[in-house]
């Protein structure tokens, strides 16, 4: 399996430290670079050509979002990762939107973060194509999601929680836990925010969803 390079977008010493450590321990990752300012990622991804720029939102110079326009418009063909502290489904899905490959928290198990970033990279879990393989049956035997969990899921994406999901939809709060329970394993995720992730991914639920809505006149 090929090494992959590795530059670093974040501008907390401490958190650069325990990244630095965390990958110490895996063969699959070396970090070519530091970047603690958000004005500086572009620059620092074109000279030094990583496979993965695993970025945090929150950076001086320019935000995350600021720099996953850059990334774009530069031609960067670097993946971008998300690691920050947010798991707000809005944060995410816009994330996703402007061009980050996978979103993880920061309440990661440094352990498992590796193994995380590998399956960013090489979408080992998801690989999205033409036709949406959790929304059909196909050949590889994916199981599909059903209206009903995809209702649920919707749900999600706008933030609901479920005793308001279950008044949405007319649902038993506990139908809604049993719901929520079956997409994570279809999914194979164990949070909201990273069933997010794969939705937003997979276009599972719509990115205008989380758009406010138009102010109306008084």
């Amino acid at each position: 399996m090929r090494r992959l390079k590795l530059l670093i977008a974040e501008d907390h010493p401490l958190m650069i430290e325990a990244i630095q450590l965390a990958l110490s321990r895996s063969a699959d990752f070396e970090i070519v670079g530091v970047a603690e300012s958000g004005s500086d990622v572009v620059a620092a991804a074109l000279k030094l050509q990583p496979d993965v720029v695993l970025l945090d939102l929150r950076m001086p110079g320019m935000d995350g979002f600021q720099v996953l326009q850059a990334l774009r418009r530069s031609g960067a063909t670097s993946k971008t990762v998300i690691l920050s502290a947010s798991e707000d489904a809005d944060i995410v899905g816009h994330a996703l939107h402007a061009g980050a490959h996978a979103f993880i928290t920061k309440r990661i198990d440094p352990n498992d973060l590796p193994a995380a970033l590998r399956q960013a990279v090489d979408q080992t879990l998801f690989q999205p194509s033409g036709s949406n393989p959790l929304v059909e049956d196909d050949a590889s035997g994916v199981t599909s999601l059903t209206e009903r969990e995809l209702a649920v899921l919707g749900c999600v994406a706008k933030g609901l929680s479920n005793k308001e999901i279950a008044q949405q939809l007319s649902y038993a709060e506990q139908t809604v836990k049993l719901e929520l329970t079956r997409v994570y394993r279809k999914l194979g995720v164990s949070s909201r925010t990273e069933a997010m992730a794969v939705a937003f991914r997979l276009g599972l639920v719509e990115v205008h969803l989380l758009e406010p809505a138009p102010a109306t006149s008084a």
